[in-house]
């Protein structure tokens, strides 16, 4: 039993919204499908760090969770990238899920799984801002999902679980910074943050890998790892 995460499939059966467009992506899908089913057993876990779908709906995007639901896997568990419209209320969720059979996802939002001794966290994230220049509604959307962040990393502590953050957004960027998220981050006992978002060569140079101020970040974007899922454990 392991657990692996991968950012950014981007999926699109239900629309059409071509990937291939882009350098790197070519057929992409494909790609994913193979590598997933290469490594991963039925006993293992995936996260889904954010930008899943394409689909402006549930619906539209029922498509794409029927592909993921059929890869092998215990659980997939899903949290928000700044692309995925098709995001409701958990309960809606929840339900659209149960509805549809999806009995393998699961969804990352103000809570935590367990996984052994290791508590999975995490959320969307939000823009790297320098201090006193964000505009109102970022700063609000930032302070929202910082305190979503420690509402999850609350819920693991409150197991005694040792927690893994995953963000679909950076906290830290080459020389920018979110501090909101870091401030959270530096205050719990994390030692890992997995994050997508950043697409293309000259992007992913400026990513942030590896060790900075006693947490190593990890870019796992579908680009840059090349649609292979990444063991964390």
């Amino acid at each position: 039993m392991s657990l692996y995460v991968i950012g950014d499939t981007h999926l699109s059966f239900g629309t059409e919204k071509p990937m291939d467009i882009f350098a790197g992506w070519e057929n992409h899908t494909a790609v994913l499908q193979d590598a997933w089913c290469s490594r991963i057993t039925d006993e293992d876990t995936v996260v889904l760090a954010g930008d899943i779908s394409w689909g402006m709906s549930m619906q539209e995007a029922l498509p794409d969770f029927r592909w993921l639901n059929a890869l092998p896997g215990r659980e997939k568990i899903i949290l928000k990238g700044n692309h995925d419209y098709w995001w409701s209320t958990m309960k809606k969720m929840q339900e659209f899920f149960s509805a549809n059979g999806l009995d393998t996802l699961r969804l990352l939002h103000n809570n935590c799984y367990a996984y052994g001794e290791y508590g999975i966290c995490g959320t969307r994230g939000w823009v790297n801002m320098e201090p006193g220049a964000a505009s109102p509604d970022d700063a609000k959307v930032s302070a929202r999902e910082a305190q979503r962040l420690e509402v999850s990393l609350n819920a693991a502590e409150q197991q005694g679980l040792k927690p893994i953050v995953f963000l679909h957004y950076p906290p830290v960027y080459g020389a920018s910074c979110n501090y909101p998220m870091l401030e959270v981050l530096w205050h719990h006992p994390v030692k890992d943050c997995w994050y997508g978002h950043v697409h293309g060569r000259s992007q992913h140079r400026a990513a942030i890998n590896g060790a900075r101020d006693g947490i190593c970040y990890h870019l796992i974007a579908g680009d840059f790892v090349q649609f292979i899922p990444q063991k964390v454990l």
